[in-house]
């Protein structure tokens, strides 16, 4: 896809000027590579890539801008990262930090690796592995559609270090269920551009 048809389709979710030729050009290889392994295997239930542009990178780059600035350099976890979403958009718009994907799927981390390669990213790895088996904790951890959402957005808040924060994507009537399962702290909402339905739920662990 186009650089010019790219910027468009993500106006909604970060101003046009801020949507540089180097963050498109890796949204495009992305999205080529989805595209392609997506007829072999589900990564995503979309078949439009305008459509994969506007749920899947325009929503995880309305979270990165919301969460951090261009040159932030914050350690991050993305927990059931899937076709790489919301993780790799949050490394396409601050390439300094450090990204860590956790997938389960065999099959899906060879994907999110493929990328890595394609991009040529640094500061990046990929664990197959389940988040329960995980110790290690990070700044910044991130969620969004996942499988047995219960129990991953329980072990997503055991990878907060202290005094970091959790940010999940997410439906509104999720929310309730969501707090309710978080420890007590702090939490805010924000309506996702383009949509009624879908949020990002900030959460920091109360002091």
């Amino acid at each position: 896809m186009e650089a010019s048809a790219l910027r468009d389709l993500l106006a909604p979710f970060v101003p046009a000027a801020e949507l540089d030729d180097t963050l498109l050009a890796s949204v495009a290889i992305h999205l080529d590579l989805l595209t392609r392994w997506n007829q072999r295997m589900n990564l995503t239930a979309l078949r439009s890539p305008e459509e994969m542009v506007v749920r899947h990178f325009g929503e995880s780059l309305f979270a990165a801008r919301t969460l951090f600035s261009r040159d932030a350099r914050s350690d991050v976890f993305d927990l059931g990262s899937g076709a790489g979403f919301p993780g790799l958009p949050f490394k396409y718009w601050a390439t300094q930090i450090q990204l860590t994907l956790i997938e389960s799927h065999g099959k899906k981390a060879t994907f999110l690796r493929e990328v890595g390669r394609a991009l040529q990213l640094t500061g990046f790895s990929v664990l197959n592995v389940r988040a329960e088996s995980l110790s290690q904790r990070s700044s910044l951890v991130t969620m969004r559609a996942v499988e047995k959402f219960d129990h991953a957005l329980i072990d997503a808040s055991r990878l907060v270090a202290p005094g970091g924060q959790l940010a999940i994507l997410i439906g509104e009537p999720q929310r309730e269920r969501a707090l309710s399962l978080l420890p007590p702290g702090e939490s805010s909402t924000l309506t996702l551009p383009s949509s009624e339905q879908r949020i990002l739920l900030t959460w920091k662990q109360a002091p």
